[in-house]
């Protein structure tokens, strides 16, 4: 809009320029006579004022004479002027104090007057000059100006005369203007607009051929931002937008890759019980067991098989549950204190049986937060017995809880081997075990850290890991909304 406003602009100063040189150049010089008729004229016109309706009688000799000397005075010293009252048949009754004549010709005055008038139209022409139109009257030579008019009085009509040369003065007439004006106007405006606007359409091209990068999936194409006007809005946007869409289309493709993932982790993790248990239950069916006592085996074998993949199908059920925010937590005010010391004592005879033990650090004052109390008993028993199983046995844990500004701290620390930073960043991920042979030694669905993970940041805080030294800490991160 600015350009063309200012192209607009300028074409109508070059129009206006060419426009003023071409009335000057083709001014051509007269002899112009428009201001001295308008003057003789005048005197007429006062005579025609000052006796219309007001009932003067032709012999009202002193009024009279004295509106004929007063229109001598609208002459401009035109000495050549001269005015008269005259009977319908010519006699004389009043005239300027320059006439001498004492009878005319009312005919041939009549004649005369018609002559001029006709002249008179012949040479009027329009001159307009600087945008201001005149009339002008152009004669060929100089020709007395006559004019011949009735006036009525109370007791008879009369003529009025006009006679005189008029006074001519030079001028210069201008034409109306030229085409050519319009045209001159028309090129500057398409010469500006395009010098004006050229960089900007040489930017719109690359911007079109951004966009057709980017149909072409070249997501990776980014358009130079040139200026700060709406095509760099447009061109930011549109780099916005391509980004956005590779954010978009690589989610996809990593969520369809973790799609595959989790069916092949599920599939494996659900086939090597279920093959245990179709496999123990042919034998049974198919009677190969040699006693009483290797039937029971099997049967609890199969019974142990079935309850760690009830196990696995429930955590997966879960998982899916916190993943996709179908969970509603049931917040309340609860003692992590109280929480934690009774899930260790829960986990005493586990410990036991595992030559584990688990120390608790000083938490002597007790520390309320606003939790769901089932989900992070969740959370800190999946960790405990992370920690039970894959601690070197005989071994430690160590539990600590305290208040850090307005966070509740809670770390698991136990001692860990061949673990490197690689293996800490992915350990929260869904079926992902340490042990690369995903034996089941140790036990676990392999989707306890991942639930964890989901359920801490249900509540608004962050699960995390370190290596220090040659153990592992878990740290849980919650807010503490008693502050």
């Amino acid at each position: 809009m600015v350009a063309f406003a200012v192209c607009l602009f300028a074409a109508t100063i070059v129009s206006s320029w060419y426009d003023g040189y071409y009335k000057e150049k083709n001014a051509m010089e007269k002899i112009d006579y428009s201001s001295g008729i308008e003057r003789i004229s005048d005197a007429g016109d006062y005579v025609k004022e000052e006796t219309k309706g007001k009932s003067l009688s032709i012999k009202d000799t002193q009024n009279i004479t004295k509106i004929v000397k007063s229109a001598e005075g609208h002459t401009s010293n035109n000495t050549t002027v001269k005015i008269y009252l005259t009977d319908i048949h010519g006699k004389i009754l009043y005239k300027s104090s320059n006439a001498k004549e004492t009878e005319l010709n009312i005919q041939q005055i009549i004649k005369k007057a018609s002559e001029y008038r006709n002249e008179y139209n012949n040479s009027t022409i329009i001159d307009t000059d600087n945008g201001i139109t005149k009339k002008r009257v152009v004669l060929n030579k100089v020709q007395e100006y006559v004019d011949i008019d009735g006036i009525n009085f109370s007791d008879g009509d009369a003529y009025l005369i006009i006679t005189g040369m008029p006074q001519a003065k030079t001028t210069y007439v201008r034409p109306s203007g030229s085409p050519m004006s319009v045209l001159q106007g028309l090129v500057a405006f398409i010469a500006l607009f395009y010098f004006l606007t050229s960089k900007k359409m040489r930017y719109i091209e690359k911007i079109s051929e951004g966009l057709l990068q980017i149909a072409k999936s070249n997501l990776d194409y980014s358009i130079e931002i040139q200026g700060k006007d709406e095509l760099s809005k447009l061109a930011d946007n549109i780099n916005s937008m391509a980004k956005e869409l590779k954010r978009r289309i690589e989610g996809e493709r990593n969520a369809e890759k973790t799609k595959g993932e989790l069916i092949t982790n599920v599939s494996h993790d659900l086939r090597t019980p279920l093959t245990s248990i179709k496999g123990y239950l042919a034998l049974v069916k198919d009677r190969k067991y040699k006693d009483e006592n290797e039937l029971c085996d099997f049967i609890n074998i199969a019974y142990s098989k079935s309850e760690k993949l009830e196990v696995l199908i429930n955590d997966l059920f879960e998982y899916t549950k916190l993943s996709n925010k179908g969970i509603t937590l049931n917040l309340q005010y609860i003692s992590l204190n109280e929480l934690l010391e009774q899930l260790i004592e829960e986990l005493y005879v586990i410990c036991e049986e595992s030559n584990v033990v688990i120390n608790k650090g000083l938490w002597n004052k007790k520390i309320l937060a606003k939790v769901d109390g089932d989900k992070i008993a969740r959370v800190f028993e999946n960790l405990l017995m992370n920690a039970i199983r894959y601690v070197p046995k005989p071994g430690e844990i160590n539990v600590s809880l305290w208040n850090e500004n307005e966070y509740i701290m809670v770390s698991v620390e136990n001692k860990c081997e061949n673990i490197d930073e690689t293996q800490l960043e992915k350990i929260f991920d869904r079926f992902y075990r340490a042990d690369e042979s995903r034996s089941e030694s140790t036990g676990g669905s392999g989707l306890g850290l991942a639930i964890s993970k989901s359920i801490v940041e249900l509540h608004g805080g962050r699960i995390w890991a370190e290596i220090k030294n040659e153990n592992i800490v878990f740290y849980v991160k919650l807010m503490n909304n008693t502050m």
